[in-house]
C-alpha cells in the first residue's frame, strides 16, 4: 500500500484531470525510453513536439501567447508526475517554468508573440545559461561579455552545466554589458542557436540525470539583435534573475517532495515483498522504524510545500521563503532516499532499480538553483 497522504490543499478537479493526462503521457512517451536516453545522454527531440501536441508545454503561459492559460499549480502537477515516474531526462521544468516566464515577464510584446507560441508547440526548446566554467553561485562574477555594436550586441563567452543545451533553439544568456558595474552590469540576452558563432560543446557525463542533455555552450562573436535584450535597458539582468529565482527554487522543491514520496512508496513495496530469514524485510523493527521516519518526513515536507505553493499562487512567496523550501525539501529527500536505498541492500546499488537512479539523480538538488549553503546565506539575511 502506498503512502496515504491527503490531497494537496491547492488541488482541483481540473488539476487532477491534468495529472491523469501527465501520467499517461509520461508512461507512454517517457518511461519506456529511459535506458536508451541515458545511453545517448539526451531525450529524443521529438518528445518536445509530442508534449506540445497534447498541451503540456507552457501550461502557465497565457493563451494569447499560445500557452495553456493556467497557473503555477498546473506546472506543479506535471513536475510531480514526472518525478514520480522516475524521469530526469526531460528538461521541461526549465523550458516551462523558467525560460517561458523570463520571456513573459521581460521580453518585448513583439518578441513574446514570436517566441512563446513556438515554445508552447515544442518547435523551439528553451534553455537558460548562467553558470560558467569558473563561476558557479557568484553570478556577479560572470565573464561572458556583450558589447553594443549598432543594432546588435556582440557576445563572447562560455557557459557550462546548461540543461537542454543540446536541443535548445533559444537560450537566455546572462552576460556583462558593463564589466565594471558589478551586479548592475549584468544583462540577459536571448540567443537563437542558429546564429553564427554559437556552438555547443559536449553533452556532459554526470553522476545522475544521465538522460538529460546538459551541455557546454560557446559564444564566439555572436551578433545578437538589440531587440533580444530582456527588459527596457541594460543592467537589469541581476534584478530579473533575483525576481525569477524563487519560482525556480519552488520548482526544485516540488520535484524533491514528489521524489521523496515516490521513494517511500517503492521501498514499502519492496520490503513487503522481499524476504530475509524467512520473513518479509518490513517485519524487522529497523525497517519499520526507518520507514516510519521516512513517512513522517514525507508528510511534513508535503505540508510545507503545499503552504509554499499556496503563497506563490497568491504572489506572496518571497526570496527567503523559496530558499527555505528548497533547502528543507532537498536536504530531506537526499536523506530519505539514502535511507530507503539501504533497505534494498545490494540491489539498491544496481542502476536497474529505480531507487538507485533516484539516489543518483537527487544529489544535484542540493547544488543547482543555488547550493544549500547559499540558501542558508539568503535565509540568514532575514533573521
Amino acid at each position: 500500500m502506498p503512502l496515504q497522504l491527503p490531497k494537496s490543499s491547492w488541488s482541483t478537479t481540473e488539476l487532477e484531470d491534468l495529472r491523469e493526462l501527465s501520467r499517461s503521457f509520461l508512461q507512454k512517451e517517457v518511461v519506456p525510453h529511459q535506458e536508451r536516453w541515458a545511453a545517448q545522454k539526451k531525450a529524443d527531440r521529438e518528445l518536445w513536439t509530442k508534449a506540445g501536441d497534447v498541451g503540456l508545454l507552457c501550461l502557465s503561459i497565457p493563451e494569447e501567447y499560445g500557452g495553456g492559460g493556467g497557473t503555477f499549480a498546473h506546472e506543479a502537477v506535471l513536475y510531480e508526475e514526472q518525478s514520480r515516474a522516475g524521469d530526469s531526462a526531460w528538461g521541461v521544468t526549465v523550458h516551462n517554468g523558467i525560460v517561458a516566464h523570463y520571456l513573459l515577464a521581460y521580453a518585448s510584446e513583439e518578441k513574446k508573440r514570436e517566441w512563446l507560441p513556438k515554445l508552447a508547440t515544442g518547435e523551439m526548446v528553451g534553455a537558460i545559461a548562467m553558470t560558467e566554467p569558473g563561476t558557479g553561485s557568484d553570478l556577479q562574477g560572470i565573464k561572458t561579455r556583450a558589447v553594443r555594436d549598432g543594432g546588435h550586441y556582440v557576445l563572447n563567452g562560455a557557459k557550462t552545466f546548461i540543461t537542454n543545451g543540446f536541443h535548445a533553439d533559444l537560450v537566455i544568456v546572462a552576460c556583462k554589458t558593463d564589466p565594471d558595474a558589478g551586479a548592475q552590469g549584468v544583462s540577459l540576452l536571448v540567443v537563437e542557436t542558429d546564429t553564427p558563432g554559437f556552438r555547443r560543446g559536449r553533452v556532459l557525463d554526470k553522476v545522475g540525470m544521465k538522460g538529460q542533455d546538459t551541455s557546454e555552450l560557446f559564444f564566439d562573436d555572436v551578433r545578437v539583435p538589440a531587440a533580444n535584450l530582456l527588459g527596457d535597458a541594460e543592467g537589469q539582468g541581476f534584478v530579473q534573475l533575483m525576481q525569477q529565482l524563487p519560482q525556480e527554487r519552488l520548482i526544485i522543491a516540488v520535484t524533491a517532495v514528489a521524489g521523496l514520496e515516490a521513494a517511500v512508496d517503492l521501498t514499502l513495496e519492496y520490503t513487503k515483498e522481499r524476504t530475509a530469514f524467512g520473513r518479509p524485510i518490513f517485519s524487522f523493527q529497523n525497517t519499520k522504524f526507518t520507514l516510519a521516519e521516512a513517512a513522517t518526513e514525507a508528510a511534513v515536507a508535503r505540508a510545507f510545500l503545499d503552504q509554499c505553493v499556496e503563497r506563490h499562487l497568491r504572489g506572496e512567496l518571497d526570496v527567503q521563503g523559496a530558499a527555505m523550501a528548497k533547502l528543507w525539501t532537498t536536504e530531506r529527500v537526499n536523506k530519505v532516499i539514502d535511507d530507503c536505498l539501504q533497505l534494498f541492500g545490494g540491489y539498491g546499488y544496481m542502476t536497474e532499480y529505480p531507487i538507485a537512479r533516484a539516489w543518483a539523480d537527487v544529489r544535484i538538488s542540493r547544488i543547482f538553483g543555488g547550493t544549500s549553503e547559499i540558501m542558508k546565506e539568503i535565509i540568514s539575511r532575514s533573521l
